[in-house]
């Protein structure tokens, strides 16, 4: 039987595979040292660089194991790149026979139940109507219902909420449909599988809150692999925490509608009192204000416009909680609003009354939505009481999991305290690669020109660049204005997060080839752009916290009280690993060369700075802009085009 040195290796039967691969010892000691955790049972953590392979170590290391294995990763698209692309190759290069499941969140499938519930409904305009006839054409044919099947729909449309259900809406075995129901067979395909990818929010919400049912594929696991794990913090708090929303309350009110109409209970003012539900869920919306607020409970003790909408619209739930209690002997869709009133009755008084200990209650609203929500203050125990059993292994990586090459934060935020470690750097050559830009003269951001003073920096190093150059903001206040100082002024496409999907925004920066694109937190990770597209990215400001944000807020001082630092412990290291993720776009692989620009001054001027600078590779530092001009001459020899840009910048 080969080593994973040897498969890994210059001869082993993934190079023999895999054209362009390159043979990394970084590699190969990260597969045997999660190797060897798996066969342990083990708790495992391990940072890898940016190219150092990390995907083919831990699936070399989990199919040679043959454990019934569970892949969590942070998002939808990495699950697919997996399913489809690396675990495939691997699987062949191995000659492993292991059977392999995909499984989504249940608002992936389709819901053949909701479905039937929509026929002879019109839905109105032309477009609408044209994508709901191209649904059901599909649906009469699509064998595994996953709706990413039909791209003739688009992902946002509205009409994918009407036809796929939600932990809340499920009727589960008691459906009609339940033995051809897509997210029933998808899970019974995991069941049997060996490898099961899935993503971290549905992980999170079967752990915490059984909602999505595969309850029974996570006990017979043997082993746990958390990919992109730098994000199962933030997960995990929202998961472990309680939540009310009005999008909650109002698809409870149009469901029992339509199952009223179905279903026929005859239940006097039955539809008359969803309908006044969702009127008091649309007053109270209205009763925090115009603007949107992300504020805590404590802020609304003397608000008593808010109270009163939350005392009507209790009052008006008891009222249509009665009339479905009376209803729901009629059929499974009105039983099962029954249920749901019950429940988002419980979670309503939870509000205005005294919290449960170490937990936050806040809230935030959109422009006609709200949110109201309990968060825990601490997630380590609860996390900890799954990890620390022994029963199957756990494995945790990322390229961006430690503050100067401390796994300590990290580690304290999931309860791991007692686990092992592994750091890996990156194999790309920093030093001749990369240039990190530190330009002097910028004022403190909180000055009020200072977004002004940061794109008059920018400008002249994306003449300097010919475009192909990341923009990326902290706020969106800031990307707005940047759009807008930029308007008219570069001889590049500009290209503006929002004015298209994430992806087609990539597509369009990876083909234009010349490209700037402004972005916010939704670019500075899961960005893979290879290449001369992308060789620069310039970021406005160092990603604290916001301040004002009610669980920072709680957090620090329930850090304090205990006689500890909050910014030391909790803010600082939480904005160094958002800024390696932000860093971790310039340079994607071998061949890249780029410029990194940090504009924030208090990387030189304060003395946390160094805290940032000794967590990033080792880059050469300069502060002048002709080295960055150099730099690009360096490598293309070609003159730039030019750019407006504002005497004395």
């Amino acid at each position: 039987m080969l080593s994973v040195d040897e498969i890994l290796g210059p001869q082993g039967p993934i190079a023999r595979r895999l054209d362009g691969f390159i043979p990394r010892p970084a590699q190969q000691e990260m597969a045997a040292r999660i190797e060897q955790a798996l066969a342990d049972r083990g708790v495992f953590i391990a940072e890898s660089g940016t190219g150092t392979g990390k995907t083919f170590a831990y699936l070399v290391a989990a199919l040679r194991s043959r454990k019934k294995t569970l892949i969590s990763t942070g998002t939808k698209a990495l699950q697919d790149q997996l399913y489809r692309r690396d675990l495939p190759l691997v699987r062949e290069a191995l000659g492993v026979p292991v059977a392999v499941a995909l499984l989504k969140g249940r608002a992936n499938y389709l819901c053949r139940y909701r479905l039937a519930q929509l026929e002879g409904q019109e839905p109105g305009g032309t477009r609408r109507a044209a994508e709901w006839e191209r649904l059901r054409r599909w649906a009469r044919s699509t064998k595994t219902g996953a709706i990413a099947e039909l791209a003739d729909v688009p992902e946002d449309s509205d009409l994918w909420g009407h036809v796929t259900s939600t932990p809340d809406n499920c009727l589960g075995g008691r459906c009609p449909d339940y033995e051809a129901c897509h997210v029933s067979r998808a899970r019974r395909e995991a069941l049997a599988a060996d490898v099961v990818i899935v993503n971290h929010h549905l992980f999170f919400a079967d752990l915490a809150l059984k909602e999505e049912g595969f309850g029974q594929l996570l006990p017979g696991v043997e082993a746990v692999i958390f990919d992109e794990a730098h994000q199962l913090p933030e997960v995990a708090t929202n998961f472990f925490g309680i939540s009310l929303s009005s999008h909650q309350l109002i698809e409870l009110c149009r469901d029992t509608v339509i199952d009223e109409a179905k279903e026929k209970s005859g239940v006097a003012n039955l539809a008359a009192a969803a309908q006044r539900v969702e009127k008091a869920t649309a007053d109270l919306r209205l009763a925090f204000g115009i603007e949107p607020r992300r504020e805590p409970w404590s802020r609304l003790d003397g608000a008593k416009a808010v109270q009163g909408a939350l005392a009507d619209l209790k009052a008006r739930l008891n009222v249509l909680s009665s009339a479905l209690q009376a209803a729901a002997a009629k059929g499974e869709g009105l039983a099962s609003c029954h249920r749901r009133v019950l429940d988002l009755l419980d979670r309503l008084f939870m509000f205005g009354e005294t919290p449960p200990p170490d937990y936050v209650p806040w809230f935030e609203t959109g422009t006609r939505s709200f949110a109201l929500r309990l968060t825990p203050l601490d997630i380590a125990g609860p996390f900890r009481a799954h990890t620390g059993q022994g029963k199957k292994a756990w494995i945790f990586t990322s390229a961006t999991l430690t503050v100067k090459r401390s796994f300590a934060h990290f580690q304290a935020q999931l309860g791991l305290e007692q686990a092992e470690t592994g750091l890996w750097d990156s194999p790309f050559d920093y030093a001749h690669q990369t240039l990190l830009y530190l330009p002097e003269g910028l004022p403190e951001p909180s000055a009020p020109d200072y977004t002004e003073r940061v794109i008059e920096v920018a400008l002249p190093v994306i003449e300097a660049s010919r475009g192909r150059a990341f923009l990326l903001f902290t706020s969106h206040r800031a990307l707005k204005l940047a759009a807008e100082l930029l308007e008219g002024r570069l001889p590049y496409p500009l290209l503006v997060q929002g004015e298209a999907p994430r992806g087609a925004l990539l597509e369009r920066f990876r083909a234009l080839g010349d490209a700037v694109l402004l972005g916010t937190s939704s670019f500075w990770e899961g960005v893979d752009v290879r290449g001369e597209a992308l060789s620069c990215v310039i970021i406005d400001k160092l990603p604290f916290s916001t301040p004002d944000d009610p669980v920072f807020q709680a957090r620090a001082r329930a850090l304090e009280e205990a006689g500890r630092k909050p910014f030391i412990e909790q803010q600082l290291p939480e904005a160094v690993i958002a800024l390696k993720q932000g860093v971790g776009r310039l340079i994607r692989a071998e061949t890249d060369r780029g410029v990194l620009v940090l504009c924030d001054p208090r990387l030189r001027t304060k003395g946390y700075g160094r805290v940032f600078l000794e967590s990033l590779p080792p880059m050469p530092r300069t502060h002048v802009l002709k080295d960055v001009r150099r730099f690009f001459e360096t490598a293309e020899n070609v003159p730039a085009a030019g750019i407006a840009v504002k005497k004395g910048s």
